[in-house]
């Protein structure tokens, strides 16, 4: 089998193995998250940047916001949606019969992220950011590892269902 074919697949049949898959990321992604928020909120003062490389750098700042830093003080808005959307997400995933594999992969990561930006809110009160890219023009942001799962399961999953699913339900 392709790896095509094997992402496409409705998972209908084994559901319940998909599901497991899906919960498996959610998790390690959290863990990972979770472990870099520890990491750098006891290793970087707040406001303090390593040099990693010329590239990145390790810069350790708070996000009371939301993405890209909007409504901050406002972060307990972005928590209840974000477990608002993760709840629909699982609902989705649960029930529906037409649910392809990619899906639980994607959403999988999606979900991992989205949860450990809500339980850096419980924990510190805000989202420890601290991937500071370098070099870029235009480029100011900070983000941790959560927006990078977010996002490795976002445009992977926006570039299947319109390019690849398409060409199967033609």
């Amino acid at each position: 089998m392709s790896l095509k074919a094997f992402l496409l697949q409705t998972a209908h049949p084994s559901r319940t193995r998909h599901f497991a898959w899906f919960v498996g990321i959610a998790l390690s992604c959290l863990a990972v998250s979770q472990i870099g928020s520890y990491l750098v909120e006891q290793t970087i003062a707040q406001g303090d940047s390593i040099v990693i490389t010329s590239l990145l750098h390790f810069t350790h700042i708070r996000n009371m916001g939301g993405v890209f830093g909007m409504a901050q003080g406002q972060g307990w808005l972005f928590a209840v949606f974000s477990l608002g959307l993760i709840a629909g997400l699982v609902i989705y995933l649960w029930r529906s019969t037409q649910v392809r594999t990619y899906e639980f992969i994607c959403f999988g990561l999606v979900a991992g992220g989205g949860i450990s930006n809500v339980l850096d809110r419980l924990i510190y009160g805000s989202v420890i950011d601290f991937i500071d890219i370098k070099g870029i023009p235009y480029w100011h942001y900070i983000f941790n590892t959560a927006d990078t799962f977010i996002h490795l399961g976002l445009w992977p999953m926006l570039f299947i269902s319109i390019f690849l699913h398409k060409e199967t339900t033609q």
